[in-house]
């Protein structure tokens, strides 16, 4: 998946890459692009995992993983960093979710269980603020349950915020018609898919890009 979505990321652009699954885009990113990574916690120009051995304890992204920082990669308050996402400063942002409606509504945050631990962090200024937001996670939950959904049934990060989703079974975009499927991995048939999915899904007409 992370592969899948580095391939989508153009040249120059801005990006955020979301706690989880995202943070794993970084070490992908084709090396003939330059492209400029911001994470919320105040870093710009931030690079792929530091090698074993060569963490730095203060080098780390919003997920408090390690990283590296690009040569000309800058540090700033966090305030600065939620002024760069709110102000629609960043071409694409790229976040995990719980749940996606077929209308591109966002559910990341809280599942709503009464034991759960919410934590929105900075998803919703990027739900708002990104040009772009495309969302990476595994199609069905670990009990079989599709994430993507007629309807959030989990509090909402952001509506109708979703561009794109990247899953370990399909690329879909969110299309004002519906979910257009523009890719399938191999030995899937769309009907299959379909059904896996649990809502209708179009045939999209041309591959898309990010």
């Amino acid at each position: 998946m992370a592969q899948r979505v580095a391939r989508d990321i153009p040249e120059g652009a801005y990006v955020n890459l979301g706690i989880g699954l995202p943070t794993m885009v970084a070490n992908h990113l084709p090396k003939d692009r330059e492209i400029f990574l911001q994470s919320e916690n105040g870093l710009l120009g931030m690079g792929p995992a530091p090698a074993p051995g060569h963490e730095d304890p203060d080098l780390i992204n919003a997920g408090k993983q390690p990283v590296t920082l690009l040569t000309g990669g800058a540090y700033f308050h966090h305030g600065d960093s939620f002024a760069m996402m709110r102000g629609g400063h960043l071409d694409i942002c790229v976040l995990g979710a719980f749940q996606v409606s077929v209308t591109g509504d966002l559910a990341n945050w809280h599942t709503g269980a009464p034991d759960a631990i919410p934590a929105v962090g900075g998803a919703m200024d990027l739900a708002i603020g990104a040009k772009r937001v495309c969302v990476m996670m595994e199609h069905q939950t670990k009990s079989g349950e599709s994430k993507i959904v007629p309807r959030c049934t989990y509090p909402l990060t952001g509506i109708g915020c979703v561009h794109r989703v990247y899953t370990d079974l399909a690329v879909l975009d969110v299309t004002p018609k519906g979910l257009a499927v523009v890719e399938i991995i191999d030995g899937l048939s769309f009907e299959e898919l379909e059904k896996l999915t649990g809502v209708p899904l179009l045939r999209a007409k041309a591959p898309a890009t990010a």
